[in-house]
């Protein structure tokens, strides 16, 4: 173990232990998520799915930071990807039990409001699918043009906010490895399950456990990013 995995492993319990150790804090974090939950989809995405991006990189090159990576470039493109998750998050959770009901389940918003039943999960299944299957792959395609162009324009914000060259990027993008392992391996094997259970959460923790998982997207991304 280096000393910045130490030092990496210090900011991570820095952030969480406060919540932890301060029912007041807690209790005000809870609060203000209730009451502004786009600003608190914005930040946590962008501080936790960033970090998950950090340990990728960790992976890939055996340091947290390159230069050219941009960490603050990536964290404002995370915090507006989070305000979208979230949005989805919604549509889906509403839609796709609506969807269920018109097909003939009984009371389907009962059954995600109530405790968990095997009718419950495959409710959650089908929302986790629906989700995957068409927000998904334009979702990760997405980021991954950002972050192309991030890299392009030297990691700065700066180099941010310039025009995004599309067209380029998308006809240069590896599509074997995303389609070969992002989309066809991490959707149904990884996405559909971990979403299942955010699913099943309650839905002040939907979020900030899709936020979480961003850790692991950043894990994926990095192995993605080592195969030919």
């Amino acid at each position: 173990m280096k000393r910045t995995d130490f030092y990496f492993c210090l900011i991570v319990v820095a952030l969480f232990a406060p919540f932890v150790l301060s029912p007041n804090l807690y209790a005000g974090y809870q609060s203000f998520n209730a009451e502004h939950g786009m600003v608190m989809s914005f930040l946590k995405f962008a501080v936790l799915s960033t970090l998950g991006e950090l340990l990728g990189l960790r992976i890939s090159t055996g340091q947290y930071l390159r230069k050219g990576f941009g960490v603050l470039p990536r964290a404002v493109v995370w915090g507006v990807l989070g305000m979208g998750i979230n949005l989805a998050f919604i549509v889906f959770s509403t839609g796709v039990p609506a969807a269920a009901g018109y097909l003939g389940v009984d009371d389907p918003a009962a059954i995600m409001a109530g405790p968990v039943t095997p009718s419950k999960v495959l409710l959650a299944f089908a929302i986790s699918v629906s989700l995957n299957s068409i927000f998904a792959p334009v979702f990760m395609t997405f980021h991954k043009i950002t972050d192309t162009h991030i890299l392009a324009t030297g990691g700065t914000l700066r180099g941010l906010f310039t025009p995004i060259p599309m067209g380029e990027i998308m006809q240069n993008l590896n599509w074997r490895v995303q389609w070969g392992f992002v989309f066809k391996k991490t959707i149904p094997f990884f996405w559909f399950p971990a979403h299942t259970i955010t699913f099943l959460l309650p839905g002040e923790m939907r979020v900030l456990f899709a936020a979480l998982l961003g850790v692991a997207l950043g894990v994926i991304l990095a192995v993605a990013a080592r195969k030919k």
